[in-house]
């Protein structure tokens, strides 16, 4: 069973955080959903925080994983929120299981197929080595080596951890990363169509979202819209959480 975090009463809403992220990322915004009135589900996924390891990894075990998780804790109607790899994980949840789903905000991702492009941050991640026992600094300078973005790097230190005295290690599932990184690129299948209310937000200097995929995007999803928030670029939320906040909100009442 996937690991959550679970706040406040009222209508479940589910937030699916995006490749090498965890649940903690959205704790802020989670707590303003909470005072909207929703009941809010902060989910790990798998390989991911404080969820299972597993040597299995694709978007249809990862939809799986989150229906799985619905039925264990009797959510017949929910909302979901996803970023990125989490956005693609929602909306196949919403196509596979359409009688689930009400409402859907998809955050920076397309249903496209996305080429690899992690390579730089698997690098970097890969070259640090737990056995010589490194201090969280210690860590980071191995990853600016081959990460130069500030942001990026702290996103990634987020999933660092003592996992005992004087032994850190990333809580996300590198190993497996390494092995199925073609996974996270995969489109969404060709049939899907979820034909409720969805919002796409997209960052304006991103290029996750371009303008060319907007009728594709409609293909799959007729009742969609498409937003942009000026100036921000793939962690949208982290960047502009007030404006990320106002447009998801005003969308879910």
């Amino acid at each position: 069973m996937l690991y959550s975090k679970i706040e406040g009463t009222g209508k479940p809403l589910l937030i699916l955080h995006g490749f090498l992220g965890m649940s903690d990322n959205w704790k802020s915004l989670g707590t303003q959903f909470v005072a909207d009135g929703f009941q809010v589900h902060l989910l790990d996924l798998r390989n991911h925080g404080r969820s299972f390891h597993s040597d299995d990894f694709s978007y249809e075990l990862m939809a799986q994983d989150v229906f799985e998780y619905c039925q264990a804790n009797g959510l017949e109607s929910i909302v979901i929120i996803g970023h990125s790899m989490g956005g693609k994980i929602a909306m196949l949840v919403a196509t596979l299981y359409p009688n689930l789903v009400d409402k859907m905000i998809v955050a920076d991702i397309g249903p496209k197929f996305y080429a690899p492009h992690h390579q730089d941050i698997l690098a970097g991640l890969n070259a640090v080595d737990f056995s010589v026992k490194p201090s969280r600094n210690a860590v980071e300078e191995v990853l600016k080596v081959h990460i130069p973005d500030f942001g990026t790097r702290q996103f990634l230190m987020k999933s660092l951890y003592w996992q005992e005295p004087g032994q850190l290690a990333f809580r996300f599932n590198l190993k497996v990363f390494n092995k199925k990184i073609e996974e996270i690129g995969k489109a969404l299948p060709a049939a899907s169509i979820f034909e409720k209310p969805t919002l796409f937000i997209r960052g304006g200097n991103s290029n996750y979202i371009l303008d060319s995929d907007f009728d594709m995007i409609k293909n799959y999803f007729p009742v969609s819209e498409i937003t942009t928030i000026p100036n921000v670029g793939h962690w949208l939320h982290a960047e502009n959480p007030k404006l990320f906040y106002e447009l998801a909100s005003a969308f879910l009442k």
